[in-house]
């Protein structure tokens, strides 16, 4: 009985040690902005960094990790990029792929590969309406605030 204990207690810990990392990097408003800026997203299809700022906070609350599972697809890192079209995570049948990636690249605290496959959506989508949250929480509104003091 004292073993048990003392191994859950040990348990605990290590996960409370353990989980925070997982949770994946958040990184701030600002440096979010300041990134967007040096990586050309300032009038990138017509959007302004604000855009995309907006849509990086509701899809994702600046979590490098964020995932969703959408059932027979998932959304993955910063950008929330889905396995259907846009990366192969093993799992989505029929996946396009056409970022040519792994997914779990979309899940680590490097963005650079994350920007180019959402430069690309953008791209080909000629603006941010494949991204829901863009739609439901951006699109059309006054968005100052996102970029305001950086």
């Amino acid at each position: 009985m004292r073993k048990s204990m003392l191994f859950f207690g040990f348990l605990l810990v290590f996960l409370g040690l353990a989980l925070p990392g997982a949770q994946g990097k958040r990184i701030s408003r600002c440096d979010l902005v300041k990134i967007l800026r040096q990586n050309g997203f300032e009038g990138f299809v017509g959007k302004t960094v604000a855009d995309w700022v907006c849509l990086v906070q509701h899809e994702s609350s600046y979590n490098t990790r964020a995932f969703n599972n959408n059932g027979p697809s998932r959304d993955y890192g910063i950008f929330q990029i889905n396995s259907q079209y846009w990366c192969d995570d093993g799992r989505t049948r029929g996946s396009k792929n056409a970022c040519r990636t792994s997914c779990s690249k979309f899940q680590d605290d490097n963005i650079k590969d994350d920007i180019q496959c959402a430069k690309k959506i953008a791209q080909e989508a000629k603006g941010l309406t494949p991204w829901y949250a863009w739609r439901d929480h951006c699109r059309g509104r006054n968005l100052n605030s996102y970029v305001r003091g950086c």
